[in-house]
């Protein structure tokens, strides 16, 4: 299905990431300066009342991202937001999807969520893209 035939409620793109590997955490914490003990010290982790560790929140919201890179790489991406709204722990993966929520003139608004392995919604958001000029 493409972006110009769809409607609103339609499911326009999916993507679906392995298990999140506490070796990414570690090279996702070193990229971004975000060494918060939470995302790599299992024993900290558990202190905080979390079984392990747990994803950094905009490392998921980068992987949520990749569903716009890889399925909207021809359009040009004007806003993308999102809220984190559950954790995810090291080792679970990501179900991405994209449904259009609206058509204008000047482009397409959609829709995202982010689920774990169970269904649960860890992040939410939108994001707006228009053909390229």
């Amino acid at each position: 299905m493409t972006l110009a035939s769809a409607q609103p409620g339609d499911l326009v793109a999916e993507y679906q990431t392995g298990p999140i590997p506490r070796e990414q955490l570690a090279l996702y914490a070193e990229a971004s300066g975000d060494s918060n003990p939470l995302h790599l010290d299992p024993a900290f982790a558990q202190k905080a009342g979390f079984g392990d560790v747990i994803v950094h929140g905009m490392l998921g919201m980068a992987l949520l991202g990749r569903l716009l890179s890889t399925q909207f790489a021809a359009f040009t991406l004007t806003r993308f937001d999102a809220r984190f709204i559950a954790v995810l722990p090291v080792g679970a993966s990501l179900r991405c999807t994209a449904t259009l929520a609206a058509a204008t003139a000047d482009g397409w608004t959609l829709a995202l969520e982010a689920f774990d392995s169970s269904g649960k919604p860890i992040i939410v958001g939108t994001a707006a893209v228009k053909n390229p000029s």
